[in-house]
């Protein structure tokens, strides 16, 4: 990523991530029989190279990452793999995630976010609603017969939710862009789909109406219900199959008249969040990816301390981290990144909220950190 260097920790990433989150590979390769049951629909479109040349971040056929890779010795991602394929580490809650049922809509003024599990959550700021890479299936995969199962159930039901302004996706791994949601919410829902350039093709395969498709650059802005939304630049890769990288990836300011939030969505840790925090902070909150690192993967994403690391680097008031307990998706331990995250916050004076799936957060008043999770480790 980022010209000819090979990082092997990334290859093994798109392995076991991959466009499939761990699965796609194998059951592309099935062929007819799995496509019958959707697979083929659910690998999405192909971006038309022609139709994204015009960006500085797309060259030679395939966007390119902001920091070039971090170099690993050789056998790091094979490791990697093995560990997350046979390691014996705690990777299931010992008991059920306490789950929390929204009970009726905010309060229009200040800023309240709900997280649903992984990256799935609901930003509700200055009388506005932004949904963020909103993931309701079972699996993260292409086919409902294998790949990442989910830990907990979704703690709403995704007919219930109230009406929003912005449906906005990170970028299109499986578990961020899920094809049963985005044809529920094109349902239910009038809000456009703000994605990174290419996303859109996916959309359009799913018979997404193109009016409601926008699609950005990295620096590049839409309004939404009065609110600014703008795609910022991440350290990520893409792809629902067997290609790569031919659709961008994002991390998001969304911004208020009076509110303002970052989301990193997929990312390794690289200097530009500092450019982020003194283009558009400082900002309210912060959702921070801190779950699914392994050594071998640091530019796709962070470890938990990176993660309090892009919080200040952004210049954030209440920090929630995001991105774990909801799917295995690496070899680490279910509940090790967010006592990591704590751990780091405490030592760094960083407000952190952890909020059980389902509950809503005030940013303007968070609750103390309770560590809930640590009856289930």
């Amino acid at each position: 990523m980022g010209g000819k260097r090979v990082n092997r920790g990334t290859h093994a990433a798109s392995w076991l991530l991959g466009g499939a989150a761990a699965g796609a590979g194998a059951v592309a390769v099935t062929g007819v029989a799995l496509a019958a049951r959707g697979v083929r629909a659910a690998l999405g479109g192909r971006p038309d190279s022609a139709a994204l040349a015009g960006s500085p971040q797309f060259r030679d056929g395939a966007f390119r990452n902001p920091a070039p890779p971090r170099w690993l010795p050789p056998g790091s991602g094979k490791q990697a793999a093995r560990e997350l394929l046979f390691g014996g580490q705690p990777r299931h809650p010992a008991a059920p995630v306490p789950l929390v049922v929204p009970s009726g809509p905010a309060p229009a003024e200040g800023l309240h976010i709900t997280w649903f599990g992984h990256a799935s959550s609901l930003v509700e700021l200055d009388g506005a609603r932004v949904l963020l890479d909103p993931v309701w299936s079972d699996r993260v995969s292409p086919s409902r017969l294998v790949g990442p199962r989910r830990l907990h159930p979704v703690p709403h039901r995704i007919d219930d939710l109230p009406p929003v302004d912005a449906i906005v996706i990170s970028h299109d791994h499986y578990d961020h862009l899920d094809m049963p949601t985005v044809l529920t919410l094109a349902r239910t829902q009038r809000a456009p789909f703000v994605v990174p350039l290419g996303v859109g093709a996916h959309l359009r395969a799913w018979q997404v109406p193109e009016s409601r498709i926008v699609e950005l650059d990295w620096g590049d802005e839409t309004e939404a219900g009065g609110l600014r939304i703008v795609a910022t630049p991440a350290q990520h890769f893409s792809g629902r199959g067997f290609e790569r990288n031919n659709t961008l990836w994002a991390s998001w300011v969304i911004a208020g008249e009076r509110h303002r939030v970052f989301y990193s969505g997929d990312t390794g840790h690289f200097d530009g969040f500092t450019r982020i925090g003194e283009q558009y902070g400082p900002f309210d909150a912060t959702l921070v990816q801190i779950g699914a690192y392994a050594p071998s993967w640091p530019d796709i994403h962070m470890t938990p301390e990176e993660g309090v690391a892009t919080h200040l680097d952004v210049r954030g008031g209440l920090m929630i981290p995001v991105h774990w307990a909801t799917f295995n998706l690496a070899p680490h331990a279910w509940s090790e990144p967010v006592d990591r995250a704590w751990q780091e916050a405490k030592a760094r004076g960083v407000t952190l909220a952890v909020p059980r799936p389902g509950e809503r957060i005030d940013v303007a008043a968070p609750p103390q950190v309770d560590g809930w999770w640590t009856t289930l480790s």
